[in-house]
């Protein structure tokens, strides 16, 4: 029979408020407005080292009132900017915060009248959502992997936001599964949340190191910050598994 172990979650980052004092200059996002948009536009902004993006506030409904996990954007939007930003900060940011975490960091930003203007006509703090692209949190070139454009939500106290947090796995050293010769099965790389905020985690991070082979951790195992709503019909389903390696015959 599997042992059900109890997975912890915790709103990571690993930074001491010092650290994250001195580096939240360093983060502050800068953009000037976009007066119009189109691809011609957006192809020269990126030939000039920018990165076309929008910031925008928007709310989250519950579109079935029977079914609490039902939430969705709602089709009216506010407070909607297009903006450019450079793209050698923003690579600077997703190196020094790693790319997984990008959609689940908020981030101080600050739109200027222009380039190099000391005049600031907006502020606040975002949150990157995810593009089209499931596979990933922002739009790249498939072939340069060049950053296409960037999506940001208002990410203002007192407000929720549907987050789609990373799932790290920690104790794969002291998992008896895997000294077993058995290898972790990651079914869910990351969850989703409605979540204030002012209190979004980074990343979920789920302990394995007790788990045995055929072991599993599901999601009703993981405990998470009341605030944080599971946005999942069944918390049944698994999040990872300890299996057997298959035995060629």
């Amino acid at each position: 029979m599997s042992k059900w172990w109890r997975a912890v979650a915790t709103t990571a980052g690993g930074l001491r408020s010092t650290e994250v004092t001195s580096r939240r200059s360093y983060f502050t996002i800068q953009a000037i407005p976009r007066e119009v948009s189109g691809g011609r536009v957006s192809s020269r902004d990126r030939a000039q080292g920018r990165i076309p993006a929008v910031v925008f506030s928007q709310n989250y409904v519950q579109s079935k009132p029977e079914d609490p996990t039902s939430i969705v954007a709602s089709s009216s939007v506010s407070r909607k900017f297009l903006l450019t930003t450079e793209r050698k900060q923003i690579k600077t940011i997703i190196d020094s915060v790693d790319l997984p975490f990008f959609c689940s960091t908020t981030f101080p930003l600050q739109i200027r009248a222009g380039s190099g203007s000391s005049t600031l006509l907006e502020s606040g703090k975002v949150l990157p959502i995810k593009a089209s692209d499931p596979s990933s949190c922002i739009h790249k070139d498939e072939e340069t992997g060049k950053i296409l454009n960037l999506v940001f939500v208002w990410a203002e106290d007192g407000t929720k936001l549907r987050v789609d947090v990373p799932v790290v796995f920690k104790g794969e050293h002291e998992c008896p599964g895997l000294k077993k010769g058995g290898y972790l099965n990651k079914i869910r790389p990351s969850l989703k949340f409605l979540c204030p905020a002012e209190n979004i985690p980074q990343k979920i991070e789920v302990d394995i190191s007790q788990l045995d082979v055929e072991d599993k951790v599901s999601l009703h195992d993981i405990d998470v910050h009341p605030a944080w709503k599971l946005l999942s019909k069944n918390e049944a389903i698994p999040v990872c598994k300890v299996k057997a390696t298959p035995v060629d015959s």
